[in-house]
């Protein structure tokens, strides 16, 4: 076995790291375009309602873009390890490296970044992800690693949510990540309705549909989480052990499910107990003062008027 200029003739060139996720950007965008588009036309609002409508726009979209982002994230769980292990298959180099393990609704992501980024003649900057939607195939992707000569901890971290794997996880992973989109999604859905029933106005209404949206937040997380009724495997990585926890995306969806829920009981409360501040809010009041204010406002020809009030004046008949 020889080399050539440090690199083994029969492995590939590591791949660059993928630093960002083209779908969340997208979504960024989308989202932020609507935020831009209302601050453009919030100074023709006037008075208090420009407070009360900045804040109930960008609370809203808030909601819709984190429901639709953390689809697309890969730290619904995450762990990393620091730890001295081999780098490829057939070689005794040994290096420092982390090593990271981000798991997503769709797929796991598996770094390996040196310490240093520079170590055996090579740039050790690994970013590998494998998918197993209903979509891809996870095994072969694994095979693909295989076959380019990826370096072993990646290798061996993805072994371990393969469908052939002892652990018996990627089963659990592939139907709880599927059904957690699906509930997301849903709750994307009643998102959109509850801001149409807000703008008709249908205010209870409204608040009933955020309700349902921070529930099915919930259950999104339900179905995830079922995923630790599977005991995992133990990731032995040299003498250091790789553990796993929920990650951003998980406590990110949590707290927004439960600010859903607030925002419906006290939309919901408000209507009940006191229906003119929750109109307040929402501009309703004002508009209708206006409306008054405006119907107020009529112009009268007077010349008309004063025809109108005074008395008939006697015919030539009657005077006979």
């Amino acid at each position: 076995m020889t080399l050539f200029d440090g690199i083994y003739p029969f492995y590939p060139q590591q791949r660059k790291a993928a630093v960002f996720d083209i779908s969340i950007i997208i979504v960024i965008v989308v989202f932020l375009t609507l935020a831009c588009s209302f601050l453009l036309i919030i100074p023709g609002i006037r008075g208090r309602a420009r407070l009360y409508w900045t804040l109930r726009v960008l609370l809203s979209l808030f909601v819709g873009v984190v429901i639709v982002v953390v689809q697309f994230t890969g730290d619904w769980e995450t762990g990393w390890v620091q730890a001295n292990t081999s780098y490829k298959s057939f070689s005794r180099a040994v290096v420092n490296a982390d090593i990271g393990l981000h798991i997503g609704l769709e797929g796991v992501n598996i770094t390996l970044k040196g310490n240093p980024v520079k170590q055996i003649n090579e740039t050790i900057n690994y970013n590998e992800y494998f998918s197993w939607s209903f979509s891809s195939n996870y095994d072969r992707s694994y095979s693909e690693g295989l076959e380019k000569g990826l370096p072993s901890p990646i290798l061996y971290v993805a072994e371990k949510f393969s469908s052939q794997s002892p652990c018996a996880v990627h089963r659990q992973y592939r139907i709880s990540g599927h059904y957690a989109s699906a509930t997301l999604w849903v709750a994307f859905c009643t998102w959109i309705i509850s801001n149409i029933l807000f703008s008709m106005p249908a205010l209870v209404y409204g608040g009933y549909m955020l309700l349902v949206t921070g529930a099915f937040m919930t259950f999104s997380l339900l179905s995830f989480s079922t995923v630790r009724n599977s005991p995992m495997c133990l990731i032995q990585i040299g003498a250091a052990t790789l553990h796993v926890a929920y990650g951003g995306s998980f406590w990110l969806t949590l707290v927004v499910g439960l600010l859903c829920f607030v925002a419906g009981i006290t939309v919901v409360a408000l209507h009940h107990l006191n229906l003119d501040l929750l109109k307040t809010f929402f501009d309703l009041r004002e508009d209708k003062a206006e409306e008054h204010q405006e119907m107020a406002e009529v112009y009268v020809n007077s010349y008309f008027v004063n025809k109108a009030l005074a008395p008939p004046q006697p015919s030539e008949t009657n005077s006979l």
